[in-house]
């Protein structure tokens, strides 16, 4: 099983550990991708720091990101999964997992991002700002640029397996699974139904959306569930005490969409 979650806007200091080694982290392919968009993610903020305010669409009070993003060569580097935070990644709680889910963490879960496109938890990178949807001077939007590079790895990185893809439409933008991974892929929207004059009404809540699919990761971790398919998918996890509402894709080569509904939200 590949899963695919978001990053997070807000990160964890870098620490004082080693820097960043590239040829270090996950998905090898990617490495000449990476270096690109570093490259210039390092230039613009050390060029001008109005411009680069701007284009990565930071507000005044966030303008410390941009000479962070300066040092990112040299800043010290801590495992990406204690470098996101967030709503997603406090309910998924990789630190207080067992051994055994740990390794199945660092096995199954890749992070996208805008400036690493994607990355395992267990990777070593700097606290950075750069979302997906940043266009670049040089390289363009980044959604759009990750999508050839994306193309050639992805693949290989989901095996034959489940892939569950829980990325905000953003980062999906980077890699849309075809032709029969789709088919191994499943997507996760999270709605929240309540009671409105006695009709059941459903809503996307953000905040519950991503603590919820954090409880899932988490949930399929610590169990050591291993669904091969979408349909085992959705059995694992209403084994687990999820109210889960498949769709079956309707044509080849797309992927299945799961709901998961909750009626508390905490």
């Amino acid at each position: 099983m590949l899963v695919l979650l978001p990053p997070s806007e807000g990160k964890a200091s870098s620490g004082r550990g080693a820097p960043l080694k590239p040829e270090s982290l996950s998905l090898p392919g990617l490495a000449e991708a990476r270096r690109a968009v570093l490259d210039e993610l390092v230039e613009l903020c050390a060029a001008d720091e109005e411009k680069a305010r701007d284009v990565l669409g930071l507000s005044e009070g966030l303008r410390g990101e941009v000479a962070k993003n300066t040092e990112l060569r040299t800043a010290g580097a801590r495992p990406a999964g204690e470098i996101y935070t967030g709503v997603l990644y406090d309910a998924l709680d990789l630190a207080s997992l067992d051994a055994a889910a740990k390794r199945r963490a660092a096995r199954s879960l890749l992070v996208f991002s805008g400036l690493w496109g994607a990355v395992g938890v267990r990777d070593r990178i700097p606290s950075y700002r750069c979302s997906m949807g940043v266009k670049l001077p040089g390289l363009g939007a980044l959604g759009a640029y990750w999508r050839t590079p994306m193309a050639s790895v992805m693949p290989e990185a989901a095996g034959d397996g489940l892939v569950l893809d829980l990325r905000s439409s953003a980062y999906a933008a980077a890699w849309k699974p075809k032709g029969e991974v789709a088919e191994r892929t499943a997507t996760v929207r999270v709605l929240h139904a309540q009671l409105v004059d006695g009709v059941e009404k459903r809503s996307v809540v953000s905040h519950f959306n991503k603590a919820t699919k954090g409880r899932i990761v988490r949930s399929l971790l610590v169990t050591g569930a291993h669904p091969k398919n979408p349909a085992e998918l959705v059995e694992a996890l209403r084994d687990l005490g999820h109210a889960v509402e498949a769709e079956p894709p309707t044509k080849p080569g797309k992927p299945w969409a799961l709901d998961v509904v909750v009626r508390e939200i905490h």
